[in-house]
């Protein structure tokens, strides 16, 4: 039997125990008084167990169990503190970490992609991995002309690994919902399934990655790193020094945690006007600080491609929200289908629904939080809350999927560095239909 149907047997085995423990904490919670956002599904007792357990597994996989935990990470902060806390180092790991793939391995990727002397392009190269993600790690090296540069080297049958996975992990829907009840983990995997091939062309990502160097070059706030050279499963850029965004989280000062929120909102916004294009995989472990105050980028397998830039649509009933317009804005609302045609549903119900989401842009500077996260996600989550049974009657057209999921990862980083900046002025700038 070969290394890699080894491995995907040991993994299928290591996600079906994923159900069968949830089955049997459920057991052990039922009948137990329940209280706060879980109550609708589980004991906190339980939730915490399962919440260990499911962190743990995925941190030990690459493939798409890695990628959806990734993903994922990022909404740890609107988790109740007493159920954060005990993973949230297991979640920082999971989001830089995975069991690297053996130096011979990775040789023979490089001869593979580019070519039997692959060495020779190269004065220094590091066999054992800087950082590894759901379907490559990253080797330091130096390039043949002196430059340090970063090699992205995907895992041999990584395609067929991550559909594997992608495929059993949406049948534990009941899993993810047992940590944060209201969380539908079903449309994320699909969406995943979705790019699944894209992320695997590393092309593609090095076009992409040309293309926001380009639009960031001599820029004072954002940094990409240019592209060396690339193939289908290697992809050589040059390196980036900085502090990871997980350290910036973790121990970083309030003034170093402020910047790095104000350029994670600017890259947010701004990239979809400057190069037509959304970075979409807003993790800790895509970010650093560099020690000129700029943000560091990495990564650009996954992107969302808006030939117009963000919508206007968006812009403007932001600002009609904020302007207390309600009919003006169910009205907008409805023509882009958040609101089914047929529906009879209270303009002034569907601002109250909005405006706590808005509150960040509603004032000249808003400091994010885990607090203030936990109660939106409580509201909006709650299904006894009037939001939760109103939020159910609206849609997301599938034109908006990506930004949604985007803007909502975002806003779950800039929670978990509680980051203060003037995100108001941002929107201002960058978002079209805000300021006319």
């Amino acid at each position: 039997m070969s290394d890699i149907p080894r491995r995907a047997i040991s993994r299928t085995a290591r996600l079906a125990s994923l159900p069968l423990g949830f089955a049997g904490r459920t057991a052990l919670g039922f009948g137990k008084r329940i209280t706060g956002m879980a109550s609708e599904v589980i004991s906190a007792q339980v939730q915490e167990r399962t919440a260990e357990q499911l962190f743990s597994v995925l941190g030990q996989l690459k493939g798409g169990a890695m990628k959806l935990g990734q993903a994922l990470s990022v909404f740890e902060a609107a988790l109740p503190e007493n159920l954060a806390g005990p993973y949230r180092a297991a979640l920082t790991k999971l989001q830089e970490a995975a069991p690297p793939l053996p130096a011979a391995s990775v040789h023979k990727v490089l001869a593979s992609e580019l070519g039997p002397r692959w060495r020779q392009r190269f004065s220094d190269f590091d066999d054992k991995p800087t950082a590894a993600a759901s379907i490559g790690q990253v080797h330091r090296a130096v390039w043949k002309d002196g430059r340090d540069v970063a090699v992205k080297v995907q895992y041999p049958g990584a395609g067929d690994a991550l559909v594997s996975d992608l495929k059993q992990l949406g049948r534990f829907a009941a899993l993810f919902s047992a940590i944060q009840p209201g969380l539908d983990v079903k449309p994320l995997v699909a969406e995943l399934r979705e790019r699944v091939v894209e992320e695997l062309d590393y092309t593609l990502e090095a076009k992409a990655q040309r293309a926001f160097a380009k639009a960031y070059a001599e820029d004072d706030e954002i940094y990409v790193p240019s592209v060396v050279a690339g193939s289908m499963r290697v992809l050589v850029t040059e390196w980036t020094e900085g502090t990871p965004m997980a350290h910036v989280i973790a121990d970083g000062d309030e003034d170093a945690r402020d910047l790095a929120g104000r350029r994670m909102a600017t890259l947010h916004f701004s990239a979809p006007k400057r190069c037509k294009l959304l970075h979409a995989d807003p993790h800790p472990g895509n970010f650093r600080m560099l020690d000129d105050g700029r943000l560091g980028v990495l990564d650009f397998g996954a992107v969302a491609r808006l030939p117009y830039g963000l919508p206007k649509t968006i812009g403007r009933l932001t600002r009609l929200a904020l302007d207390g317009e309600a009919d003006a804005v169910l009205e907008g609302l409805r023509e882009e289908g958040f609101v089914p045609a047929d529906l009879e549903i209270d303009a002034q119900a569907v601002l109250d629904y909005l405006l706590p989401l808005l509150e960040p842009i509603a004032k000249p500077e808003f400091r994010f939080s885990r607090a203030w996260l936990r109660a939106e996600a409580t509201r909006i989550a709650n299904p006894r809350s009037e939001a939760y049974q109103l939020g159910k009657k609206l849609n997301l057209p599938p034109s908006y999927l990506m930004i949604h999921r985007v803007t909502l990862g975002s806003i779950g980083v800039l929670c978990q560095l509680e980051a203060k900046a003037a995100y108001r002025e941002v929107v201002e700038t960058w978002l079209p239909g805000f300021a006319e």
